[in-house]
């Protein structure tokens, strides 16, 4: 579900934004208290003897200055605005006069509190905290030294609201930061199960490469004597098999050994309904078949003369491709996507999968974005490979996926 209007302005409110608007409040809250109101008798707080004097108004006036330098300075350097706002909040108290220092002059304070609270280190908004509550104290102390009366209850409330908004800041960036964590996690998951994946696929791929060389010796052993120009076709398909595997291999094992799998487990790319156990480029329009039936159709353009691809490469660029459409299916709101398979260049392939967005009546059934797991296991399969990948929404609307893989030289394909 999209945030209301409302909510995209609020979160446009910076936080001196927020602190200015608290302070603002806290003046008008304090000047309603001092004024009786419709329905009253007598105002709800007498009126200080220099309130409405040349130097009270003086008093609050420098104090709004000084609570204003704070919340310009709250985004870039919170500490400093918090003592510029605990400055104000001392000063627009002095001509009130009152006991202890009212919540109303207290409000921009606790929201400075929040922020850093928030956003800053445990240490600097652990000496917010002391250094917001010990504005409080002092004032208190240097009253009781003067001989004046003091307001200690009134000074506990608002310190008691002070500690209550500090925590619900801490309480947000640890939510944060548990946040993130889960994401990373999630995202280094996703990059493990796809090594999971490619690493059953190149067994799969050796398993059927040894298979056609035991089928191929033994051929070759029983004619050995009787038709020896057999034999050397059997050895040649063994020798370009054999070449052909361990080339595959070497490209991908060296960078599946660079760290330990974490948490194992695989998540299926698509639906498999009807294609082989190994696919490749080749059996895109059965692909397309597949998500068609998913209500959405699939395009495929083949530009440049198709060549025989190692098998490594032709079974990630179906992956990179299969993925894709996948996102498309469960994502995107479009109906239609278009697959381009360009082998012009001779040294590399390149796939790129794109939509043009969503069309009206499908919105509902996007799902919120996606978790973004699927781009990060495209990558790393790409990678491995020594290609570039590059995912992002496209000029026009709608999202855009390409792989560019680079072809080895000096192998025989099949």
């Amino acid at each position: 579900m999209s945030a209301t209007p409302s909510a995209q302005l609020l979160k446009k409110v910076t936080p001196g934004g927020w602190a200015a608007l608290a302070w603002t409040a806290g003046l008008l809250f304090t000047a309603l208290l001092r004024v009786r109101l419709p329905g009253q008798r007598e105002a709800d707080v007498l009126v200080g003897v220099v309130f409405l004097r040349w130097d009270g108004l003086t008093m609050l006036a420098v104090a709004t200055a000084l609570a204003l330098r704070g919340c310009l300075l709250l985004t870039r350097r919170p500490t400093a605005a918090l003592w510029f706002l605990l400055s104000a909040a001392v000063v627009a108290s002095t001509p009130l006069g009152v006991t202890a220092i009212p919540f109303a002059q207290y409000l921009a304070v606790d929201v400075a509190l929040y922020v850093i609270a928030a956003a800053r280190p445990p240490r600097e908004a652990g000496r917010a905290l002391l250094a917001a509550l010990g504005v409080l104290i002092g004032h208190l102390v240097i009253r009781l030294l003067a001989g004046w009366s003091v307001g200690t209850t009134g000074a506990l409330a608002v310190g008691l609201t002070a500690a209550v908004v500090w925590l619900l800041g801490r309480s947000e960036q640890q939510s944060r930061t548990y946040a993130e964590r889960s994401r990373a996690q999630a995202a280094e998951q996703a990059v493990t199960a796809e090594r999971l994946r490619i690493a059953r696929e190149m067994h799969d791929t050796v398993a059927h490469t040894i298979g056609i060389v035991a089928l191929q010796a033994g051929a070759a052993r029983r004619v050995m004597e009787t038709q020896p120009q057999q034999v050397s076709q059997a050895l040649t398909e063994i020798e370009t098999a054999s070449r052909e595997t361990l080339a595959g291999l070497r490209r991908m094992l060296g960078a599946l050994r660079t760290e330990e799998p974490g948490r194992p487990g695989a998540r299926p790319a698509a639906d498999e309904t009807g294609l082989p156990e190994m696919p490749g480029l080749a059996v895109l329009d059965r692909l397309a078949e597949v998500t068609a039936s998913a209500g959405v159709r699939v395009a495929v353009h083949r530009v440049g003369a198709p060549r025989p691809l190692p098998p490594d490469i032709d079974l990630s660029a179906f992956r990179v491709v299969q993925e894709s459409v996948t996102n498309v299916v469960r994502h995107s709101g479009a109906d239609s996507c278009t697959v381009t398979v360009d082998q012009r260049d001779p040294e590399a392939l390149v796939v790129t999968v794109e939509d043009r967005g969503a069309v009206p009546g499908r919105e509902g059934d996007r799902a919120a974005g996606g978790s973004g797991h699927g781009l990060a296991g495209m990558r790393e399969r790409v990678t491995l490979l020594h290609g570039d990948f590059a995912a992002g929404p496209r000029p026009g609307g709608g999202f855009r996926v390409t792989a560019r893989l680079p072809l080895p030289t000096g192998v025989t394909t099949r």
